[in-house]
Formats: C-alpha cells, structure tokens, sequence
C-alpha cells in the first residue's frame, strides 16, 4: 500500500514518466516498490528508487530502477560499485544533472551536464561517480546496475 507521500512523488512525476513495465508473456508491472533514501551515500536531499521490474526478473540484474531526485540540489552522493562487480548505467529520462566521476577520495576526472536521452556507464573498484539535480524540474533516471557473471 502507498503512503500519501508516495503517492504525491507518483503525481509530481507523472506528467513526464509511464512507470509499467512490460516482460514477455507476462502481465504488465506498474510500481512494485518506493523507497526514500534520504541523504543517500552522503549526498543531499531525498532520492526516490522506484521499481516497476521485480527482482529476479532480468539476466544478471542486480536492479532496474527509476532514481527520482524531485528538487533542485537533491544528489546521490558518491559511490563505486566496484566490490559488487557489477556495471551501472543511467538513462537520463527527465531533467538535468551535473554528472562527476573521480577516482579515488579525491581525483575528479569528469563532470558532466547531463539531459534527457544521455546515458552514462561506470565500473570498477575506486571509480566513484555522483548526480545532482540542476535543473528546475524532477530529475529522473532509469539505472540498470548489471552483475559480472559468476
């Protein structure tokens, strides 16, 4: 069940997102799952992750996900995804970001203004990548994080 919060994040960003998702011969998914991360990896602000694809559902999938950040200034903060072996892309589907990669604690390597239809890849341990919303409408991506093989 959603809270009222949930369903005013879904309202706010259904003028610029369908949130279903459509797997072969099977019924069409709409949210399965919201969650606040509040300050997320140090960051600043409120994300929302929010899933329409269930877990298990793709091929070496760890997550398929929307990454809501509403306001101006809400960031995911900096992390790798190094020691999980995996690689995670973002789709831009809404918005703008500043996009920065670094290496490291301190060494930025990239920063990046992000918009709608760029997509982003990062892996490896010590490659840290962060966004933030810069723009004046929600900023909302779609982040598929894949798993090397075992």
């Amino acid at each position: 069940m959603e809270t009222n919060e949930q369903v005013e994040i879904l309202k706010k960003i259904s003028p610029y997102v369908d949130l279903k998702f459509y797997p072969f011969g099977k019924q069409e998914n709409g949210v399965c799952e919201i969650i606040k991360r509040e300050s997320m990896y140090n960051g600043k602000g409120v994300v929302y992750m929010i899933s329409t694809i269930q877990s298990g559902e793709l091929v070496n999938n760890r997550f398929a996900q929307y990454m809501v950040l509403l306001n101006k200034g809400d960031e995911g903060g900096f992390h790798d995804h190094g020691s999980k072996k995996e690689q995670e892309l973002y789709v831009i589907v809404n918005g703008k970001g500043k996009y920065t990669e670094r290496r490291g604690e301190n060494e930025i390597i990239k920063e990046v203004e992000l918009q709608k239809g760029n997509i982003t890849a990062i892996q490896g341990i010590g490659n840290y990548h962060s966004i933030i919303n810069t723009g004046d409408e929600p900023l909302i991506i779609f982040v598929v994080a894949t798993n090397e093989k075992p």
